[in-house]
């Protein structure tokens, strides 16, 4: 995707002309005038963490350098520093985010061998905890930014295809993508729901998009 790239590695720590650097200095600063600035070499990644902090509360129209710098706990100077534009940095933001939960739905489906076991799964994503939520939450933000930045649905294909592998090695590829769209309408409406619909309600219709129990490859 071309809004995602890191910045190269060889490019000087003081920052180039008309940028600023990374401790919020302007080129034309004297450099007598620099401050200390602290040991931090996972500044880059809690950035991208404290950008989708921010998107989770306040959505992607609600991010600013100001803001993801101040969750952050940097100075603004060094987030112009690591991304070239706020569209850069928000980018790159959904792209660690698609990577972590794309692992992380893997993770679920270790060791589940039967079908029960496996409803149960999908059950809980659609009524998960705060953690689920937020993650909820930014995937429906990265769909709708990619709604008008074309580049990043290169990130909600490549999430959707990951799930679906996923899931078709229990239910084939058919059933796969019937129960992927199945269950991201499900998780928008728990979202949005006054009154949480029951478990019950969740359970129904997964099994009734499953099918028959020799239908899928788990029994």
């Amino acid at each position: 995707m071309a809004s995602i790239a890191s910045p190269p590695s060889d490019s000087p720590e003081g920052g180039t002309t008309g940028q600023a650097t990374e401790d919020g200095r302007s080129p034309g600063h004297p450099r007598g005038a620099r401050r200390a600035r602290r040991y931090d070499p996972d500044r880059r990644t809690r950035i991208l963490g404290a950008a989708l902090d921010v998107i989770a509360e306040h959505g992607t129209a609600g991010a600013t350098h100001r803001h993801i710098a101040a969750r952050a706990d940097v100075p603004l100077g060094s987030v112009t520093y690591h991304f070239a534009s706020l569209t850069d940095l928000l980018a790159q933001a959904f792209a660690r985010h698609v990577e972590l939960q794309s692992a992380r739905f893997e993770e679920l489906f270790e060791g589940v061998e039967t079908r029960e076991r496996f409803v149960e799964v999908l059950v809980d994503l659609v009524h998960g905890g705060p953690a689920r939520h937020r993650s909820a939450v930014l995937g429906f933000e990265l769909h709708l930014a990619a709604l008008r930045n074309p580049d990043l649905r290169v990130l909600t294909q490549t999430w959707t295809s990951d799930s679906r592998a996923v899931l078709a090695r229990f239910t084939g590829p058919e059933t796969a993508a019937r129960l992927d769209a199945l269950l991201e309408g499900m998780i928008m409406h728990a979202l949005l729901a006054a009154t949480p619909e029951p478990r019950e309600a969740a359970r129904a219709a997964i099994v009734q998009t499953l099918g028959p129990a020799g239908e899928s490859h788990v029994s």
